[in-house]
């Protein structure tokens, strides 16, 4: 495969997305719809974790083709959820295959999972984890839940007999052997591996260039070529692992694979 034929973002994973929210509580540093909307100035800095719900006059529910990427701008959290599961159901109701992808609460995970076991062929979870270390969750993601609550809402729909998957884009840290460790038993579908794309712009923009200027060249460091060179050769023959974009394009530079 040809560099310029790989599917990038979310298009990797769902050819449609379904979004009910504007702003995100996470409030993730490196957040693209962040960037997006304070570059547009649908928000700022300061208000994008002021989560307003999108005015779903209008909005069709229908069949669509290829499963739906929910949500993919935002997160499923305790402000929104009953708007989840009430856009899930409809949804659902029409026969489409859901992926959800959350930094997952557990009692939000919980109330997904129990109100549509009946639709469990039709819904797959894919909870994004970057590290398995608290401190680094919290600096990149101030008000995402902590891994194990994380941990706990994987193990919780893994139990209930769901497809699972794992998001670790983007990494956060260069300790991917313990994230993997702990999540690898339960998950029945694949464990997604990704760089921060464009680490250094994103992260200023959305913070204004208040973060940690060290913290943003250990991370982009600890994602040179030569660490996901190192990643890939280690995991390469994990049939759980999948390569996002950003790294298929350096494992193809490097002439290792054309996936």
């Amino acid at each position: 495969m040809g560099d310029k034929e790989l599917l990038f973002g979310t298009k990797e994973w769902a050819p449609n997305n379904f979004n009910f929210m504007n702003g995100c509580s996470n409030d993730c540093t490196y957040c693209y719809a962040k960037d997006m909307a304070i570059r547009f100035k649908r928000k700022t800095s300061e208000t994008w974790k002021n989560e307003i719900p999108v005015d779903m006059k209008g909005r069709s529910y229908g069949r669509r083709e290829g499963a739906i990427m929910i949500p993919s701008s935002h997160d499923i959290t305790p402000g929104n959820i009953d708007i989840a599961l009430d856009v899930f159901k409809k949804l659902l109701a029409s026969g489409n295959e859901l992926l959800v992808v959350t930094k997952p609460h557990y009692d939000c995970t919980k109330k997904i999972v129990d109100a549509f076991l009946g639709n469990k062929s039709q819904i797959r979870f894919r909870f994004t984890i970057g590290s398995a270390d608290d401190s680094v969750l919290k600096l990149w993601e101030s008000g995402a839940p902590c891994f194990l609550e994380r941990l706990k809402s994987l193990q919780y729909a893994f139990a209930k007999g769901y497809s699972t998957s794992i998001s670790c884009e983007p990494l956060l840290d260069s300790h991917f052997d313990v994230l993997y460790s702990a999540v690898h038993p339960f998950v029945t579908d694949a464990i997604w591996v990704g760089k921060m794309n464009m680490a250094k712009k994103r992260v200023r923009d959305n913070t204004h260039g208040t973060f940690s200027e060290e913290k943003i060249e250990s991370l982009v460091e600890g994602q040179s070529d030569e660490k996901i060179i190192a990643l890939y050769l280690k995991y390469k023959d994990d049939h759980k692992i999948m390569w996002k974009e950003s790294i298929k394009k350096i494992v193809i530079a490097h002439g290792l694979t054309n996936f």
